[in-house]
């Protein structure tokens, strides 16, 4: 019997993983959906047309960035659901609204006008029965020390020369964020408690779980 017929997992679920850079999100992505033999959904970084522009003016082009992210990470959701489900997602369009938008408002790159337009627009898209929103939510938390440490692992170049102060940001809003989510059932795992890279039971243990929160959700949206 494979795991998804185990523990009772819908094949048209859609769930999604969440957290902060450096926390796991791809390694768990790929190992969930090999599990349960889901699609799985990666951000398209390289056809971005902002991305350059952003990095040289923040204050010009970061509504720019947002929007396009927004209009994105929707058809991808739609697409998503209209296959008829059955995907594991890197990054959730949330996180774009509540960490990275947010943060460009607050520190001054993103006029209130701006934020403003693109709060309303997320919403009227987004936060809407309408929309199709994620079956689970999968949150990746952990230590920022663990994260810093995981970071510096991957080797990542660009990552290697950020403040140690970003990843502290970061960190923080993540937290904020995850306390304040409610478009969707959340999962939240310590990245501590875990070892899907060299131990493939962790994998076992995890889909149980996943298993357990979608049907209690479920059974909870049909009462």
């Amino acid at each position: 019997m494979n795991l998804r017929n185990k523990y009772d997992i819908p094949t048209n679920s859609v769930i999604t993983i969440a957290g902060t850079v450096g926390v796991g999100k791809s390694t768990m992505t790929n190992a969930i959906a090999k599990a349960l033999k889901f699609r799985t959904s990666f951000e398209k970084v390289d056809s971005n047309p902002y991305l350059d522009k952003f990095y040289s003016d923040f204050n010009r082009w970061s509504f720019h960035l947002q929007v396009y992210f927004l209009a994105e990470r929707f058809k991808e959701q739609k697409r998503m659901f209209e296959y008829g489900g059955g995907f594991i997602q890197d990054r959730s369009i949330y996180e774009d609204t509540g960490i990275f938008a947010r943060m460009h408002y607050e520190k001054g790159t993103m006029s209130p006008t701006d934020y403003e337009t693109y709060r309303s627009l997320f919403d009227a898209m987004v936060m809407t029965p309408y929309f199709p929103h994620p079956d689970l939510l999968i949150y990746l938390e952990g230590s920022l020390d663990d994260i810093i440490a995981r970071i510096h692992l991957r080797g990542r170049a660009m990552e290697q020369q950020t403040p140690i102060s970003y990843w502290e940001e970061m960190h923080a809003r993540y937290e904020r964020w995850i306390d304040e989510f409610n478009a969707c059932p959340v999962l939240r795992l310590n990245i501590n408690d875990y070892d899907i890279v060299g131990n493939e039971a962790s994998v076992d243990q995890i889909v149980e779980r996943i298993g357990f929160f979608i049907n209690k959700a479920r059974s909870l949206k049909s009462n």
